[in-house]
């Protein structure tokens, strides 16, 4: 990348979870609008585990990077801290979730394995990279996780999906306290809850696809930028309940 590609672009945005799905059409769509993406994925950055990031990545290859991360695990957010290093990052973006198997199954008969590997892949890995990557971002910028308004407690009248909801739910209560922390800060803090779309996790049977969804998405980050504060938002940029 040359100092030209970086005076071209509208901005940089670091997305973790980017490989498929919403953080894969996450990338595509900033990059088209001018951006420059450094887009995470699990395995390595190069090699045999090929992912949609990769192809974005070889037609645009002054416009994206790739890198690698697993966010349960500790050591590698440091190296990814240290390889950032100097970057001026203006939106950290944690795409990075899952779920349980089972989202039928209710929390009480959820197994101890299965309710800690998502409770640390959706609210404990989120929140290490926020906390270990902040120092990356723009001192005005933008630091956005992917929540989900199952995470609404006042919107939970129907039950079910307990144990990514109680995920969700928790990752919420969590940045509400890193806001607390730096509540004298200028950057902006996003909860985006994107509504139910169609992709490995959220299904075939879901209503929306990746094409109506995702322009919303981005559209309401940038909206974001330069508002400080926490706000938990749906794609349309409205206001979800707690």
């Amino acid at each position: 990348m040359t100092s030209t590609d970086l005076e071209q672009t509208a901005g940089t945005i670091l997305i973790v979870g980017a490989s498929r799905g919403i953080g894969h059409a996450m990338a595509a769509e900033f990059v088209r609008r001018g951006w420059f993406v450094i887009g995470t994925v699990r395995g390595p950055d190069r090699g045999p585990d090929r992912t949609l990031l990769h192809d974005l990545a070889d037609a645009w290859p002054t416009r994206v990077a790739i890198e690698s991360l697993d966010v349960t695990e500790p050591e590698q957010i440091a190296a990814l801290r240290t390889r950032l290093a100097g970057r001026g990052i203006d939106i950290l973006f944690v795409n990075a979730g899952t779920a349980n198997a089972d989202q039928d199954q209710n929390v009480a008969k959820v197994s101890t394995e299965e309710f800690i590997r998502v409770m640390v892949t959706n609210a404990l890995g989120p929140m290490r990279v926020i906390d270990g990557l902040q120092d990356c971002v723009a001192p005005a910028g933008l630091i956005g996780v992917m929540s989900s308004g199952q995470g609404s407690v006042s919107n939970n009248t129907n039950g079910g999906h307990d144990v990514y909801r109680g995920s969700k739910a928790a990752l919420n209560q969590y940045m509400r306290c890193f806001a607390a922390r730096h509540a004298d800060g200028a950057r902006a803090l996003v909860l985006m809850a994107p509504g139910w779309i169609r992709t490995a996790l959220g299904g075939p049977q879901a209503p929306f696809g990746l094409e109506e969804t995702v322009p919303k998405i981005v559209d309401t980050l940038i909206a974001q930028q330069g508002k400080p504060g926490l706000s938990y938002l749906d794609r349309e940029g409205r206001t979800v309940p707690w």
